[in-house]
């Protein structure tokens, strides 16, 4: 595809868990653009990320903040106060989407399958385990797997849960308590065209020990991506509507990535959708630039696609 030469600010780096893949994102972004001749500021958030803004006046911004407060709603909010054009979701699905909980009240009344469970108290399990063992633990708005820890009866964090254990109970006063899914961790990108979005494929992800943690994501050489997974074309079609109709009840915009666990064992029944993440990576080892080139998008054309999506919901609302 061809955009015009437009003047991009590219929104990075922030102050959540996730500042140093929201540069790396930001810095792959901003040099594809420049390559393909586009003019580029490169802003790193901070405080006064308005009035820098107001002072560059972008023709778009392609925000590749993640996590808190790029990717929760706050900035879509400022910005849409500002009347600035900017890529990916808005601010009412970003609100929704960083959400666990606000997540699973939008999809499963549309037959969305996704795990149960319930937001506990961290104080609580300290004296009892919320659920059956084995049982997962995560922030209920946090992205990336941070903070995830999967309790089992043979683990070291104790029975119950010790408060001096290594975990998410330190620094959240809330967690998601939901049942441990056994089997295979599962992806599926969706992508904004001007002919409507669509699901590229799904990737297995193989972490090499433990489970698809935060490092496990961003460490080279813990994680094999098998692209595309070697799964029966049902699963792989399951993924792929479930992938959009996320996509496209939580109104997202530019590009998002849905994750799955998937219990080989049950079949179709036991596929799960964990998150909707609406601002995946853009780093060298992120999963939706990955699926993009095995469709023969170019890094360079993948964010201009997501960049001529904002374009043309700006247009939408005129």
């Amino acid at each position: 595809m061809s955009l015009p030469k437009l003047h991009v600010a590219v929104l990075m780096g922030g102050w959540s868990n996730e500042r140093p893949v929201s540069l790396m994102s930001g810095e792959g972004v901003a040099t594809a653009l420049e390559v393909r001749g586009h003019r580029v500021t490169r802003i790193d958030m901070d405080r006064d990320v308005a009035l820098r803004l107001a002072e560059v006046k972008p023709d778009v911004v392609f925000n590749a903040l993640h996590g808190t407060p790029g990717e929760d709603g706050t900035v879509q909010g400022m910005m849409d106060l500002m009347g600035l054009t900017y890529t990916h979701s808005g601010m009412v699905a970003s609100v929704i989407a960083i959400d666990k909980e606000l997540t699973k009240q939008a999809l499963v009344p549309h037959g969305v399958p996704m795990p149960g469970g319930r937001i506990v108290c961290t104080a609580e399990i300290f004296a009892r385990d919320p659920l059956e063992r084995p049982y997962v633990l995560k922030p209920v708005n946090e992205g990336s797997s941070v903070g995830v820890a999967i309790v089992t009866a043979e683990g070291n964090y104790g029975n119950p849960i010790s408060r001096d254990a290594k975990g998410p109970w330190q620094e959240f006063d809330q967690l998601l308590a939901e049942p441990y899914i056994r089997g295979r961790e599962l992806t599926t990108a969706v992508l904004g065209r001007v002919d409507g979005p669509r699901a590229l494929m799904v990737t297995e992800l193989k972490p090499k020990s433990g489970f698809y943690d935060f490092d496990a994501k961003y460490t080279e050489g813990m994680t094999e991506h098998v692209c595309p997974a070697e799964i029966p074309d049902e699963i792989t079609q399951a993924c792929l509507d479930l992938a959009l109709r996320c996509h496209t009840l939580l109104g997202c915009q530019g590009c998002s990535r849905t994750d799955f666990r998937w219990d080989d064992s049950q079949g179709i029944e036991g596929l799960f959708v964990l998150e909707t993440n609406t601002q995946p990576g853009m780093t060298p080892l992120s999963l939706v630039p990955e699926q993009a080139r095995h469709l023969g998008i170019e890094y360079g054309e993948l964010v201009e696609i997501i960049i001529a999506d904002a374009l043309k919901a700006r247009e939408a609302k005129r």
